[in-house]
């Protein structure tokens, strides 16, 4: 990750987060793919259109060059987790590139992290709320 820190500038990195997931977005001089992990995007899905079309709603929108790669380093939690981290991270690049589109994505919900994680397990319960059955007598 640090050889596309160091290749391309700074002002085209994005970083989503959701759940446990955290994606690194780079914007590159390429042919239009989508590459995660070294990955084609639609492989890494698994052509799931419910993963990439998130993904392609943004690019269809802002109608983006096709000499424009994105490549992703992303790890962490699981493919929706993992899609839904990407799509922050593209959008703050967008954002950051052109300020026009900020409130127009802002009136969506689509700048908003969303912070809900899973609650951690606490001793005495069987899982993070659930506790064993009360007896009284």
């Amino acid at each position: 990750m640090k050889h596309y820190l160091n290749k391309y500038n700074k002002y085209n990195t994005g970083i989503g987060k959701r759940k446990k997931a955290s994606a690194t977005v780079f914007l590159v001089q390429g042919s239009g793919n989508l590459i995660i992990n070294k990955i084609p995007g639609g492989l890494y899905f698994q052509n799931n259109p419910d993963y990439l079309f998130d993904l392609w709603e943004i690019f269809s929108a802002l109608v983006f060059q096709p000499e424009i790669d994105i490549v992703v380093f992303v790890k962490g939690g699981g493919l929706a987790g993992q899609a839904e981290a990407i799509r922050l991270g593209l959008i703050r690049i967008i954002c950051k590139k052109d300020k026009r589109w900020r409130p127009i994505f802002k009136g969506y919900g689509l700048l908003t992290r969303d912070a809900r994680i899973k609650e951690r397990k606490k001793y005495g319960l069987r899982k993070a709320r659930k506790a064993p059955q009360y007896s009284k007598r």
